[in-house]
């Protein structure tokens, strides 16, 4: 799809590019938390070669096309499985799902050849912060067994209002979404984003939170590691203020 959007992708793509630089190796997987997969128990994708989900409309035929070649990874899927239940949250499988464009599209920009196996997990319907950022803790032990957790949304997503007039708005809530991340406690943090429907501009940046929720799971799974700004652009697609994070130190910065 970067074909029909000229370079307004270019500064993104560029950023999702350099986190292997950053991780400074190749994982032994990733499990990737989509915004754009919700399920009544937070399912884990155990398919050992997914398929494409293209879940979208409207677009030229050939991103209907594109194909991410990575395999899964049944075996993550199952550890992921486990430790949801262990922490008493709802877990369930699903043999059939295939990557979603929160999956492909990023991940055609971080590891190109689609050599690392990945596994996708939903949010759970309902999207409460506090239980994706207790689902967050609970995938935490994944991290020190060479798995990279990805959160995969937009810290600003509102469609009916893009471009140069969302600038204000998507500036007010990036401002209030970079100090909560960077700064702070970790405690202070999760308690601001459990809250971050008072944060400015809250409702007007995400009408519905789905693009925001991945990253209380991320922030969950490194909640005593400071969070670092890696993407930061204020004219996103003609004029909105966006950001990622990473968690923990790079292994070259």
């Amino acid at each position: 799809m970067k074909e029909e959007m000229g370079n307004r992708y270019d500064q993104l793509e560029a950023a999702l590019a350099d986190m292997p630089r950053q991780i400074g190796r190749k994982p032994r997987a990733i499990l990737m938390v989509s915004a754009h997969w919700e399920a009544p128990a937070f399912t884990v994708q155990t398919h050992p070669q997914p398929p494409m989900l293209y879940d979208y409309g409207g677009f030229p035929p050939h991103t209907y096309q594109v194909h991410y070649s990575a395999p899964g990874a049944p075996q993550v899927a199952l550890r992921v499985q486990q430790l949801i239940e262990a922490a008493g949250l709802p877990a369930a499988a699903d043999a059939e799902r295939g990557f979603d464009h929160g999956a492909f599209s990023p991940m055609a920009a971080i590891y190109p050849h689609a050599d690392v196996p990945m596994v996708q997990l939903s949010l759970r319907r309902g999207l409460d912060p506090a239980e994706h950022i207790a689902l967050g803790r609970a995938l935490a032990p994944l991290r020190d067994e060479d798995v990279l957790i990805i959160g995969s949304g937009l810290s600003y997503h509102n469609l009916r209002n893009f471009g140069p007039q969302a600038h204000g708005v998507s500036k007010m809530f990036d401002d209030w979404l970079d100090d909560t991340v960077v700064s702070g406690t970790a405690a202070e943090r999760a308690r601001k984003l459990c809250d971050w429907a008072a944060a400015p501009a809250a409702r007007v940046a995400h009408p519905r939170e789905e693009h925001l929720i991945p990253l209380m799971v991320a922030v969950g799974a490194a909640e005593t590691e400071a969070g670092t700004r890696v993407y930061h652009e204020q004219a996103f697609m003609g004029g909105l203020v966006v950001s990622s994070y990473r968690f923990g130190a790079a292994a070259h910065d």
